[in-house]
């Protein structure tokens, strides 16, 4: 039998933490292992419960959510924790400083249960996950702003052909799945081409490929957004 998804919510306001305990603990495969009202608590228990997913809010007393992600995202003995930042603000900098500290992923409070559900199996598979509508404006904000990591020359000309196609498609959002069925290979050939990039480029998840085939052109930026209706 599969063990369930362990997950640590951290938010410093008990009624959302509340919230979403119900949500998750009523969930098939998935549990709740502590929570936690601060930053500093976040990291302590992470420690204690080895969750496999951290719902972490930005906004926390003493240490914040960003301060969080680094120390866990820095710990290896936490390795195989992934951090999905979930916040009010939907600010462009907040994205990119969530990404840089080590955040697998990034949602909106108000996005829809389903979808935040979905998104803590999205990152527990060690895929990246942005909400809807946050990709192109922080895609846009990855390639003009002054990188705080960068890659040698040497390390980008390790990259396949195929390991950078696939690391653009990835940069584009698609996942597995979706880069297995565009470049009619299997799930496992796509997920080890990722892998292959990541140790290339020295990324230590996904999110950060996606941060670096940007910063380093692997892939174009995506054209303006269409006006919405």
């Amino acid at each position: 039998m599969t063990e369930p998804l362990r997950v640590l919510i951290a938010d410093d306001e008990s009624l959302v933490r509340a919230g979403f305990r119900v949500l998750i603990d009523n969930e098939p495969g998935m549990i709740v292992v502590g929570e936690a009202a601060d930053g500093a608590t976040a990291v302590d228990l992470a420690r204690q419960t080895q969750p496999d997913v951290v719902l972490m809010d930005i906004r926390m007393p003493n240490v914040d959510g960003l301060d969080a992600t680094r120390r866990i995202a820095g710990a290896p003995d936490l390795a195989h924790v992934h951090v999905l930042i979930l916040s009010t603000f939907d600010h462009d900098e907040y994205v990119i400083e969530a990404l840089d500290a080590g955040a697998s992923g990034f949602l909106i409070k108000n996005t829809d249960p389903a979808q935040l559900l979905h998104g803590i199996r999205v990152v527990a598979g060690g895929e990246a996950l942005l909400s809807p509508g946050l990709t192109r404006r922080l895609v846009a904000r990855l390639v003009d702003r002054s990188p705080n990591r960068q890659v040698n020359a040497k390390a980008l000309a390790q990259l396949t052909e195929r390991e950078r196609e696939v690391a653009g498609l990835a940069a584009h959002g698609m996942s597995n799945e979706e880069i297995a069925e565009a470049l009619s290979i299997s799930q496992a050939t796509a997920k080890t081409h990722i892998s292959h990039a990541m140790a290339k480029l020295g990324a230590r998840d996904r999110a950060q490929l996606v941060a670096l085939a940007y910063r380093h052109r692997l892939v174009d930026p995506p054209g303006p957004a269409p006006p919405r209706p």
